[in-house]
């Protein structure tokens, strides 16, 4: 039996080669997306983090408030936080 398939493929070699081809180029083309989805990501998330640690910084000097928070007061899960949890269990 293996020698039957050994002696008649599925395709003919010189028709094989270029579905093999063909998948390489799909393959290598969805990597390289994947890579390029990645990086942008990274980008973003580095950018973000810089302005939050611009963020943290300035709040640190006392040069001003964190966007968003237009007083000091506390919000409802800081007071959560400080007075414990109400209710069961």
């Amino acid at each position: 039996m293996l020698a039957l398939l050994a002696a008649n493929p599925a395709l003919p070699l010189d028709e094989a080669g270029k579905y093999v081809a063909g998948a390489y180029i799909v393959f290598l083309a969805l990597i390289v997306i994947y890579v390029a989805i990645m990086a942008t990501k990274l980008q973003r998330i580095e950018r973000e983090l810089r302005e939050l640690a611009g963020f943290a910084e300035s709040r640190a000097n006392g040069e001003e408030a964190a966007p968003g928070r237009g007083s000091e007061t506390p919000s409802i899960s800081d007071s959560l936080a400080s007075h414990g949890r109400r209710g069961g269990a």
